[in-house]
């Protein structure tokens, strides 16, 4: 051993000699994928972008299907190697020359280093606690078992591959290697399916992690013990390579663990979970020193950084910031070289006969069928059913790169030759890329038993309890889904969490709204009425992106404990306390792609009436009056400060798809000032074309008015018919030509029929006549229809009248717009007119405005309107 080692003191030697590079480059005919010793920089870029490129376009697509990113850095490398480009001719020579080999190594060492430092940061032995009696079963059953066939296994192996070829290998290390890469489970690709297949609120995914903290680290002591064992001369070195590195382990643990955590309670910010300077450079050095150390006494130098990573404390968040810190760099451009490094060593051309393969086949049976059935029984020992039986034992036996690090120690050490080599990296994949398939399989989502009922992850009980309403009344909603997703949206969150608190105890007491103008005084034996406001109930539901960092994969390991520290979740949760608001917080942490399937199953689960989605708009996003290029329209609501058209329309579609998907009412509010105002009178301006989207949009208004600081202008807009019929159909036909990004396919809804449509007329005739006509109310509704304006208004362009309208009643502050989203049963098309006040204003405005948010918020939106807007949809109902 003690390459590691090496290649740093031949680096420094290299730098020692390195004459002045020619400055003037391939100018001088420099060619610059020729080796040169003195300056290997230049051919290392090529490498790199070439091993990053491909890395990146299998994960692009593997992706797709829900396989982890180390199958496509694993197939990457195969891929590069001699397998499939190396026969190109001259490829290999050109991008991959013998002589470039030990700079790529000793980086990708440095990166492999630094990645299982951050494995050993990521194992939560705290996991372990959690159904400890049957994770250790089986996590015992799960090495044990696949330990003994894999020795079985090595037998006719080693006298039909090694033996023939190589008979100075020795059988018993051979046997040794065999049955690590045979028994071992990866513990992080294991953690990333659990994360991305949503088990980790499960009894199976905690189960299952817990095992696999258990194996994983049993497999790195026998890693370490074969190692030794193998770069020893004699048995007596042997020894005194194990009880040197036993100590190793016990000096890191006990003193060095005790005085780092000292260290970073008292100077390195541990109290505020964000490492300092003194503490960075402070892990650095010890990752390598570590390394170091275990490289130099005859262990391979990956132990000494999983060693160092378990080292640091895993306290208020401490450990994630210390990963976002380090990963991008370790994962995105070291560790892929180390999978190409092991693909260069891959040659499946050498798989060309039937007993090869008959082997390879057998290899890919004894391994799997070893894990699934040892785990699967001991789970099934436990009380797990046999779909999660199943679950557990095609999780257990996932491999990827820690057997593949095992494979490559052999390798390298002469255990192992290229065939075998080549054979066991072809059932690691095999192994790895059936994984995720068979667990779903035995255990699809529909017959998942997650930890908590109702809420996605990590379920936080609501802090204030209110008596529910006794009412039956629908008109008013009662209980809300509030979506959040970054803290700046807090402000946001509060407004719309305020806005609907009504203030009023429950009463029966009706009066006469014409009374309430006139000054009358009410009487307490007046006509009870059903429109009595409920108490507000809010279930929040916190979204946290699952990316493929491992930053996310250790918040998903401690989802329970995120959502009671997470900043956004006490601060909501507070913010309900003070205004006695029934708040009920969850956390999810799921792919963005899957945000809407995510926020629909959480108002259903539930039982929200409207699902609330609020944005602030970031400050740099602010839509003037003068000229813009594209009025994106919600660019940066889930990332911030992104212009490319194709974000900009996959949020858009984002947005669509949680209106489409939609099983409550919902409402997406985005606030220009409102909640910067402290004065607590909102004003709300709706505009009234009619449909179930406005009939939505006029009953929250008046709910919103039960506040007694609030007021409305409702305006009930009728378009005049000033065109003839063959312009007006023509116009139908054009396309919306402002600014077109990425498409997606428009939201689709069935075509209306006259009876459908005289349906709506009428429904919305007895929604405006129920409100503006006078009879008889509650207390709270007559009262809060008094501070509520109705208004009605025709018009041949109504949206250039309605944007008049609000520039005259805006005062100081933006008024708060409601609309209809009036993608659904719509009652009047201005796609002409939008077109028209786009052109006016020369704002080139996206096509997926309109299909996000309706034309009539569109209108706002692309004129500038210095407006807060609140958009509406109204769950899929016959009228």
């Amino acid at each position: 051993m003690g390459e590691f080692s090496s290649e740093l003191i031949n680096l420094g030697r290299s730098v020692y000699r390195r004459a002045a590079s020619e400055q003037s480059g391939i100018f001088a005919g420099l060619n610059p994928a020729t080796v040169n010793q003195q300056d290997p920089f230049v051919l290392w870029v090529i490498q790199s972008i070439v091993i990053i490129g491909m890395t990146s376009l299998l994960a692009f697509f593997l992706g797709r299907i829900r396989q982890p990113r180390v199958i496509s850095e694993i197939i990457g490398g195969v891929i590069l190697g001699p397998s499939i480009m190396g026969r190109i001719p001259g490829f290999t020579n050109a991008i991959f020359p013998t002589a470039s080999i030990p700079f790529l190594t000793l980086t990708s060492t440095v990166g492999l280093v630094f990645f299982l430092f951050l494995v050993g940061l990521e194992l939560d032995v705290r996991l372990i606690r959690r159904n400890y009696k049957a994770s250790s079963t089986i996590s015992i059953a799960g090495l044990a078992i696949p330990l003994g066939l894999g020795a079985a296994l090595a037998i006719p192996l080693y006298n039909e591959f090694i033996a023939p070829n190589n008979p100075d290998t020795n059988r018993g290390y051979f046997i040794l290697f065999v049955a690590v890469a045979v028994g071992i489970t990866a513990f992080p690709v294991l953690c990333r399916i659990l994360t991305e297949i949503k088990l980790l609120d499960t009894t199976v995914g905690v189960v299952t992690l817990a095992a696999g903290v258990g194996n994983d680290v049993v497999g790195w002591v026998l890693l370490a013990l074969a190692v030794a064992l193998v770069n020893a001369s004699t048995g007596l070195n042997a020894l005194y390579v194990l009880l040197t590195g036993v100590g190793f382990v016990l000096f890191l643990i006990f003193p060095v663990k005790w005085g780092y955590a000292y260290v970073a309670r008292r100077w390195g910010g541990l109290d505020r979970g964000e490492p300092t300077t003194l503490m960075m450079t402070s892990t650095l050095i010890m990752v390598i020193f570590s390394a170091f150390f275990t490289d130099i006494i005859g262990i391979h130098p990956i132990f000494g950084g999983f060693l160092a990573g378990l080292v640091i404390p895993k306290t208020n968040g401490f450990d994630i910031a210390l990963v976002e810190k380090l990963e991008d760099f370790i994962s995105l451009l070291f560790l892929p070289q180390y999978f190409m490094l092991s693909g260069l060593k891959t040659n499946l051309g050498l798989l060309d006969n039937g007993i090869t393969w008959g082997y390879i086949f057998l290899i890919c049976t004894v391994a799997f069928f070893a894990k699934f059935l040892s785990c699967s029984i001991s789970a099934r020992a436990w009380g797990f059913n046999l779909r999660e039986s199943g679950a557990i034992g095609s999780l257990m036996a996932c491999k990827g790169l820690v057997e593949l690090i095992v494979l490559n120690v052999g390798l390298q050490a002469g255990i192992l030759d290229t065939r075998t080599f080549s054979m066991f990296v072809l059932h690691a994949i095999i192994l790895t890329f059936i994984t995720t398939p068979l667990v779903l399989l035995f255990y699809p989502e529909h017959l998942r038993d997650h930890a908590s009922k109702g809420v996605e992850a990590g379920a936080v009980d609501g802090i204030v309890e209110l008596p529910a309403s006794s009412g039956d009344n629908d008109e008013f909603k009662s209980k809300f889904s509030l979506i959040l997703d970054r803290a700046e949206d807090l402000p946001a969150a509060m407004t719309l969490a305020q806005l609907f608190k009504t203030g009023f105890a429950s009463s029966s007491t009706s009066v006469d709204r014409s009374s309430i103008a006139k000054g009358s005084e009410v009487d307490d034996g007046s006509v009870p009425s059903p429109l009595t406001p409920a108490h507000v109930s809010v279930e929040v539901l916190r979204l946290i992106e699952l990316s493929e960092r491992m930053s996310a994969l250790t918040r998903a390991q401690s989802i329970d404990i995120l959502a009671r520290q997470d900043s956004v979740i006490n601060v909501i949760r507070t913010f309900g306390q003070l205004n006695q608001i029934n708040v009920n917080t969850s956390l999810a942490i799921v792919p963005e792609e899957e945000y809407p399937t995510n926020i629909s199953q959480h108002a259903r689960n539930v039982g929200s009436q409207m699902v609330l989605i609020p944005w602030t708009l970031p400050a740099d996003e602010s839509v003037s009056d003068s000229t813009v290029s594209s009025v994106a329209p919600f660019q940066g609501i889930f990332r911030q400060n992104s212009s490319s058209g194709a974000h900009v329309a996959a949020i858009s579609h984002v947005f669509r798809r949680v209106f489409a998907s939609a099983t409550s009412d919902i409402a997406l509010f985005v606030d220009r000032g409102l909640s910067t105002h402290v004065d607590g009178a909102p004003h709300f301006l709706l505009p009234f074309f009619g449909g179930p989207d406005d009939r939505l949009a006029l009953s929250l208004v008046v709910q919103m008015c039960l506040n007694p600081a609030a007021t409305a202008t409702v305006i009930r807009m009728n378009k005049l018919d000033s065109e003839p019929e063959s312009n007006r159909v023509s116009t139908e036909k054009q396309q919306l030509s402002y600014g077109n990004t990425v498409a997606f396919p428009d939201t689709v809804y069935g075509a209306q029929t006259t009876q459908m449509r005289l349906q709506s007329d009428t429904a919305d005739n007895i929604a405006w006549g129920k409100y503006t006509h006078a009879g008889i109310h509650t207390h709270q509704l007559a009262s809060a229809l008094s501070r509520v304006s109705f208004l009605e208004e025709s018009s041949a362009q109504p949206l250039h009248h309605l944007l008049n309208l609000t520039a005259q009643r805006s005062g100081s502050k933006p008024p708060v717009v409601v609309v209809g989203r009036s993608r659904r049963m719509a009652t009047e098309t201005h796609k002409q007119e939008l077109l028209n006040l786009a052109q006016e204003h020369n704002a080139a405005v996206s096509s997926e405005l309109p299909k996000t948010i309706g034309e009539v918020g569109a209108a706002f939106v692309a004129t500038g309107a210095n407006v807060s807007l609140m958009v509406v949809q109204a769950v899929s109902t016959s009228a």
